[in-house]
Parts: structure tokens; sequence; C-alpha cells
């Protein structure tokens, strides 16, 4: 999913501290990249390895305009991995990899400026 966000919008709606720690946003490594021709917009297919206590997980990512299968592989993304599982085309997508819009609303993925093991969580 891709939502469109204006970045000269106001925040959001306050939400509780208690609301933010329901979000389990964890870093994992991509170890599999694969195109996903079915999907309704250029997306990829990406496993993801979150380590021991999580696992490996499948997410589709609408992140073709900025990156290449090649640049993915090994690269640590952010991921929301307590959402239900959701079906994009034939694809069962398991977590939901974090970015930001540039000003074009293609998706740009963060880069870490130290290294965290998989399946480190942020808070």
């Amino acid at each position: 999913m891709h939502l469109d966000f204006d970045p000269q919008a106001p925040a959001l709606n306050e939400i509780s501290f208690d609301d933010f720690l329901k979000v389990d946003m964890r870093i994992g490594e991509v170890i599999e990249v694969t195109e996903f021709p079915k999907a309704r917009k250029p997306s990829y297919k990406l496993k993801i390895n979150f380590g021991e206590g999580i696992g490996i997980k499948k997410s589709s990512a609408q992140i073709t305009h900025h990156y290449s299968m090649d640049q993915l592989m090994g690269k640590k993304v952010l991921a929301v991995v307590n959402f239900p599982p959701r079906q994009i085309g034939n694809f069962m997508s398991e977590v939901l990899v974090m970015g930001f819009s540039d000003k074009d609303n293609n998706i740009v993925l963060f880069d870490l400026d130290k290294n965290v093991p998989s399946g480190a969580r942020l808070h």
C-alpha cells in the first residue's frame, strides 16, 4: 500500500504513547528480491530476514523507481511486522516496508548511519 502525504500538511491527530507501542517496527535484511509483474503498480516481492525472533517474512514493496533488485539485496529496511497479512494480487504480503515519498510520490528508503542487528525494534 502506498499513501500519498503532503509534506506541508500539519501533523495527524495525536495518539497516546501506548498506541505507538502497539506498532512493532523492526529492521530486517533483504535476502531475496523478485519482480512482481502482476501488481497493479510497479513493485518487487521481497523476502526479509528479521532475525531469530520473527524470522523471514514476505512483502510487496512499490520501490522500483529508486532501487534495482541488485541494490536491494542485503539492504536493511524498516518494516511494520505486526499488521495482519494482506493479499496483494496473487501474493500474500506479511509485513509493511516503511519509506518516505519524494516530490513525485516515489518511495525512498532510509539508510542507517550505524549497523544494528536484524530484528532490532524502533523506539
